[in-house]
């Protein structure tokens, strides 16, 4: 049998293992329960998946997340491993026949969704399944003090007792002592052992600014700092925004979110891993499972409601270990909405009552029905059909799934999918009838079994590479085929969901935990305040700070945050200042200059004590920066 470094070499390439992954694989293969607390970028999954390889049976991996959930199994399979997974864009069958083939003995990883657990088609196959190890992904789900509390993790547990004797281990990579705890309780590890990794990343420099206008400052750090970068944003129509101003500056950029058809996401992905594209300005849909180590900065252009977010997203920059920087930009208007956000996360019972009514009257759902079911679901015309508040719809929404009542995924990916239904002994006929038709009829027959019997999911660029014929061609004779009566075919289509768990409810009588709601609301502010106070350090060190929030408290000023070099710099001279004010109206001579060439031509100046006068001379209104990062005087 090979050993853990050799798996390592064969499946992935690498030749040493990181941090504390050797030491979690042993107890893994030791039969151990273990909690591992890596930061994002630390390798989890090797942590789970090469002792899987080194046991005899099936790793069960439990993950909320479906597009992590694809990457890792189509990441399996490329290097050869046998993966599975169940998602809520399979049918029925689908579902059935991936049970089947988790029996068979075959494969290696399953991977699903904690909802899936209690399904009564995943409990009647569960125990003719060979389980030799549980992974659970993002832990700290599981507890309710947790930034991201999902009922359905409070299954596994169930799961644990019945299956006796299987390993489990814990992965995530924020969880603050009173979450770890919370883990390993809600998850009853026992003989276990928690590994964890230093929240420290010295090669990392954090900042955060207070500026008037966010996008000259976006372009100064991308015109300073070269590589790929990363733009957070919090809403879809500002990643297209920012991209298109920062494109108009020469900086290559794109945008993302999870509103745009999965194939573009992907393209658009893909020109970014591959550096045709520098900067990707997207929504925290992004990033989750990419693996670029080369990213030198990330710019959170909006303020994350919680510290666990932030260093996560922050995360994603220098994980080559060489220098990176992690840039926040806030204004006044971003620290009062911080302030305001427990009230509208947390609405009052009338509001959540309400929603759910409009929600079930939306999707047609009557009392004591729709458990187990998926709905398509239409946020926008939902949200214009009742005339209601976009905020408060998501913030009831999460409440209804904190609450176990239901879960919404934003986009759920459906395939194409097809079934015969004409008559066997007819197809001969229609086959010389329409032989243009004739290849594909025999492709669909000969390729996916089944298909008469079931809906068949489909690929229509696989047909096309395969039968020679261009795609729009395959998916004309798709629906000529439909037309025939010869087929059903359903064409792909991304939508989010909504699934009740629970079978609807009369909304006047909805219940929600008081006590619980409450006890959420002030952790919830308790996160809040947190990251009003790493935003606004002024003493502290913000990797000591981070650190210490996540219970790691040995670690040392990192000497290159924006904190740390504030008090190792020289205070700006009266002198100094006045040479420089007189450099920037000397280029500011009866023109425009923008932001990138006035630091060019002032080069050989320190760039953070130019900044400082011009900061200076825009609060006095002696000067104005414009979005497009142009510098003029103010005319008196």
């Amino acid at each position: 049998m090979l050993n853990p470094q050799q798996i390592l070499q064969q499946y992935w390439q690498h030749n040493a293992f990181r941090g504390e992954q050797e030491a979690i694989i042993t107890a893994v293969l030791e039969q151990k329960d273990c909690l591992a607390l890596l930061p994002t970028g630390g390798g989890k999954s090797i942590c789970f998946q090469v002792p899987a390889m080194m046991m005899d049976g099936l790793c069960l991996v439990i993950s909320p997340l479906i597009a992590l959930m694809k990457d890792q199994v189509e990441n399996l399979q490329k290097r050869g491993i046998q993966a599975l997974s169940i998602h809520s864009g399979l049918t029925y069958y689908e579902v059935k026949e991936t049970l089947e083939k988790a029996t068979s003995g075959d494969y290696k990883f399953l991977y699903l969704s904690p909802e899936r657990l209690e399904t009564n088609l995943f409990r009647e196959y569960v125990h003719a399944m060979d389980i030799c190890l549980i992974a659970v992904d993002e832990a700290h789900c599981v507890s309710q003090w947790g930034y991201d509390f999902r009922p359905s993790y409070l299954r596994i547990n169930k799961l644990k007792n019945e299956l006796q004797n299987v390993p489990v281990i814990a992965l995530t990579a924020s969880a603050t002592p009173l979450v770890q705890a919370d883990i390993i309780d809600k998850l009853q590890l026992k003989d276990m052992l928690v590994f964890k990794q230093s929240f420290e990343r010295s090669n990392l420099s954090y900042s955060a600014f207070h500026v008037d206008t966010k996008i000259n400052k976006a372009i100064t750090i991308l015109t300073n700092v070269q590589g790929s970068s990363i733009v957070y944003c919090r809403n879809r129509r500002q990643t297209k925004n920012i991209a298109s101003l920062l494109n108009l500056q020469n900086i290559s950029a794109d945008f993302y979110h999870a509103g745009l058809p999965q194939e573009e996401r992907n393209n658009k992905q893909q020109n970014w891993i591959q550096n045709k594209t520098r900067v990707i300005v997207c929504t925290n849909a992004f990033g989750m499972g990419i693996d670029k180590p080369d990213v030198r900065t990330v710019i959170h252009y909006d303020v994350p409601d919680c510290l666990e977010n932030y260093y996560q997203e922050a995360g994603r920059a220098g994980r080559d270990n060489k220098k990176a920087y992690a840039i926040l930009l806030y204004n006044d208007k971003d620290i009062e909405g911080l302030k305001a956000l427990p009230d509208v996360r947390f609405p009052v019972m009338y509001d959540i009552r309400k929603v759910y009514q409009a929600l079930a009257d939306f999707l047609h759902i009557a009392v004591g029905s729709g458990e187990g079911i998926y709905y398509d679901f239409d946020l926008t015309s939902f949200i214009k059909n009742f005339n209601l508040d976009t905020f408060l719809v998501i913030a009831v929404l999460k409440v209804l799934e904190q609450e176990g009542h239901l879960s919404f995924n934003e986009t759920v990916f459906m395939p194409s999918k097809v079934q015969f239904t004409a008559p066997k002994n007819l197809l001969e006929d229609f086959e010389k009838s329409q032989p243009k038709l004739e290849p594909i009829i025999k492709y669909l027959l000969r390729s996916y079994g089944g298909i008469y019997e079931n809906n068949t999911s489909i690929s229509e660029k696989q047909m096309a590479k395969l039968t020679r014929l261009p795609e729009p061609v395959i998916k004309e004779q798709l629906q000529q085929l439909q037309a025939f009566g010869i087929i059903h075919y359903q064409p792909q289509k991304e939508t989010p969901q909504i699934h009740f768990i629970l079978n609807r409810a009369s909304a006047q009588y909805l219940i929600i935990n008081q006590a619980t709601y409450q006890q959420r609301k002030q952790l919830y502010q308790d996160r809040i305040d947190t990251m009003l106070q790493y935003i606004l350090l002024k003493k502290q060190c913000r990797s000591q700070y981070i650190s210490g929030y996540f219970g790691d408290d040995k670690v040392k000023s990192c000497g290159v945050c924006d904190v740390c070099l504030h008090q190792k710099a020289k205070p700006l001279t009266t002198a100094e200042f006045t040479i420089i004010q007189e450099k920037i109206f000397t280029n500011l001579q009866a023109k425009t200059i923008a932001v990138k060439d006035l630091m060019h031509h002032l080069r050989t100046t320190n760039k953070d004590k130019i900044w400082q006068v011009l900061q200076f001379l825009q609060d006095e209104k002696k000067i104005e920066i414009n979005d497009l990062g142009m510098i003029q005087l103010v005319k008196k």
